[in-house]
């Protein structure tokens, strides 16, 4: 067995889940506007993906991250 007492989380926080999130509906809503042939939704959902990185970095800055104050990790 390994020792997870130094493990950082990998990710599973509030910041991590809405970036993820954000993005993933970006990516969804830019691969329909792409088939559907809408080119400026297409762009826009690649704005989407960016503000999804801007917030989950806000959100990491603000405590929300894996090693933030206004996060506790959760046992498996």
């Amino acid at each position: 067995m390994s020792n997870t007492a130094g493990d950082p989380g990998h990710g599973h926080s509030p910041a991590a889940w809405t970036a993820v999130v954000i993005m993933l509906a970006a990516f969804t809503i830019g691969t329909l506007a792409y088939w559907f042939d809408v080119p400026w939704l297409v762009w826009a959902s690649a704005g989407l993906v960016l503000v999804g990185a801007l917030v989950g970095w806000g959100m990491s800055r603000a405590g929300y991250g894996v090693n933030g104050t206004k996060y506790t990790p959760k046992e498996h």
